[in-house]
């Protein structure tokens, strides 16, 4: 054991980057233990701000196989997808083609009339009509009463029936006036892009954000190399080794192919690498570490980093967690995953796992997170992640 994690460090200072001789890897020192038990996999993690980039990629994308973690391992970010949707929201805000409070039926016109289904104290339901439309802004901030999911799996069937599907059940309140974690409205969000640009929704992501940020290794549909590369699925354990999984039934194999479709609420591939350059970008008000400007700053600042739920009802952008005092935006992801922006500060956190009911690891990547930043992450920061239907 001594030697397998006398490895696992000799990995770790392989891919340790701008760190100050003597000066404390944070990531490194509070998850080894972690990785040395077997709790932990492998796990990459970057923590960013100007002048410094602390890059730790510790422990194995396979432990059966013993490949190490590398910035090039593709994995799946589930909810993090959600952030991207998000932007290209704003983006059509931006132009001037869609308004954040207009009503969805704009758009979609199914979404006209939407039932609202309540139980009785017999356990009856009852159905009664809505009287606030569903408008963009409640869709993409969960405030719609969509349920979490209108199909089995997320890549089962593309956007635009996911959105029929969603007109045709019950909410579960009166639109607007709650707030329900929902895959659904991610989705109905990206319908309304396909709509108004007359284009696929992943293909105007493609083209509006992806290509422009150079991000090569983020796709709905993963080339056979690119699945080379995954990080493998395991399940966290406490005081045990993790136990691999073949991959989680929310992910059906094969991962690609033609009966693939894209889903804005979680389905997006990335790498460490690439995952850092929309960061970066977010960051920096719109502009990519290449130079290019994805959104105006004033965008940025009003729609992707403010809090766009009524008051008391939590705080939730477009597609991301919003704290709006420090600056910082973020999401996690059903496996693990973590990302927190601070346009404020400056600092960007990634945490790439492939690990169910991991909170622990997150956890302790949190705390390291917090040192570097020196900034509280909201606590909102993971509320989303882990969830199940």
């Amino acid at each position: 054991m001594k030697k397998w994690f006398l490895s696992l460090l000799v990995l770790c200072a392989m891919f340790s980057f701008a760190v100050t001789a003597g000066e404390t890897n944070f990531a490194r020192d509070k998850l080894a233990t972690l990785v040395e038990s077997g709790e932990c996999p492998g796990f990459i993690s970057i923590f960013y701000r100007p002048g410094r980039e602390e890059v730790v990629c510790m422990g194995y994308a396979d432990v059966a196989k013993k490949i190490p973690m590398t910035l090039d391992r593709t994995f799946m970010q589930c909810s993090q997808t959600k952030g991207f949707c998000g932007v290209t929201i704003a983006i059509l805000i931006e132009e001037g083609k869609i308004s954040l409070d207009d009503p969805v039926s704009k758009y979609l016109p199914e979404f006209g009339t939407m039932l609202i289904s309540t139980t009785d104290k017999d356990g009856r339901e009852n159905l009664k009509v809505a009287r606030n439309p569903i408008t963009i802004r409640m869709a993409m901030n969960h405030t719609a009463g969509f349920p979490f999911e209108v199909k089995k799996s997320w890549p089962q069937m593309p956007v635009r029936e996911a959105a029929r599907l969603a007109a045709a059940r019950p909410i579960a309140f009166e639109p607007g006036t709650n707030q329900k974690y929902s895959n659904t409205g991610i989705d109905v969000g990206a319908a309304i892009v396909e709509v108004v640009t007359g284009k696929p929704w992943d293909v105007f992501l493609k083209e509006r954000v992806l290509d422009p940020l150079e991000m090569t290794d983020t796709t709905f549909n993963p080339t056979d190399e690119q699945l080379s590369r995954a990080i493998s699925l395991y399940r966290y354990q406490a005081g045990a080794p993790a136990q691999y999984r073949e991959f989680s039934p929310n992910m059906p194999l094969p991962h690609n192919g033609p009966t693939v479709y894209p889903s804005a609420g979680a389905g997006l591939w990335t790498t460490a690498a690439d995952q850092l350059k929309f960061c970066k970008m977010l960051m920096n008000l719109g502009v990519g570490e290449n130079g290019v400007r994805i959104l105006s700053e004033d965008t940025v600042k009003n729609f992707i980093c403010t809090n766009t739920r009524p008051e008391g009802l939590g705080s939730y952008s477009l597609g991301l967690w919003a704290d709006m005092k420090n600056g910082e935006v973020g999401h996690g992801g059903a496996f693990g995953t973590q990302y927190n922006i601070n346009w404020r500060n400056k600092t960007i956190g990634i945490l790439a796992v492939q690990m169910t009911g991991g909170k622990a690891i997150r956890d302790a990547w949190g705390e390291a997170y917090r040192k570097f930043a020196g900034a509280a992450i909201s606590d909102e920061a993971g509320n989303y992640t882990e969830r199940t239907k």
